[in-house]
């Protein structure tokens, strides 16, 4: 003996919708809702793509390298010597800056010639020791930082619009730092520009 069932009707809802169709338009909605906020959270708060344009970091990064930019890191640590960052630049904030950071807050620097004397918040006196650096220039400045400021220079010393031209950078306006360089390929990189102490 065969048991014979009639298929079962599934209610509309007043606008003329099965709940099943109407819990999965909430659904993808909910989802894409999820992901975009995910997606513009990371890009805003975590990490952003970022282009050289210019030769003032030549030849630790080139014109037209795409990198994308760490912006969590300095939430939780300071900037350290030798740290290249993505800064605003001080006399226009709408524009981006790639440099090296030379001097630390509190710190005097004295630039004679091509050499860069450091005395440190602690009294020590140190001679930068600048691989990096090419097309350098002869420059005399003296500089003392606040307790907010950092002095940054480009490897490209020759080339490079920074902190000689334009005074300390205030740390509000640090980004980030380039976490990875992904253009071009042939130059790809984890932590590009890092120097060994």
């Amino acid at each position: 003996m065969s048991a014979h069932m009639e298929p079962q009707e599934i209610p509309e809802t007043k606008d003329g919708k099965t709940p099943q169709k109407k819990n999965s338009f909430w659904d993808t909605v909910r989802f894409v809702l999820i992901s975009l906020v995910l997606v513009l959270g990371f890009r805003y708060f975590v990490a952003q793509p970022f282009i050289v344009s210019g030769d003032s970091m030549v030849p630790t990064f080139n014109n037209g390298e795409y990198l994308i930019v760490d912006e969590l890191s300095y939430r939780f640590e300071k900037p350290s010597r030798g740290d290249v960052i993505i800064m605003r630049y001080p006399l226009d904030p709408n524009k981006f800056f790639i440099k090296r950071i030379i001097g630390l807050p509190g710190e005097t620097l004295n630039l004679e010639g091509e050499k860069i004397i450091v005395t440190t918040t602690e009294g020590a006196s140190i001679v930068l020791d600048e691989p990096y650096v090419q097309n350098q220039r002869s420059d005399s400045i003296t500089v003392t930082l606040s307790d907010t400021q950092y002095y940054v220079l480009g490897d490209n010393r020759g080339a490079s619009s920074d902190s000689r031209r334009w005074g300390p950078l205030p740390a509000a306006n640090i980004i980030g730092r380039p976490l990875l360089r992904l253009i071009p390929l042939s130059r790809m990189a984890w932590i590009p520009g890092q120097q060994d102490e």
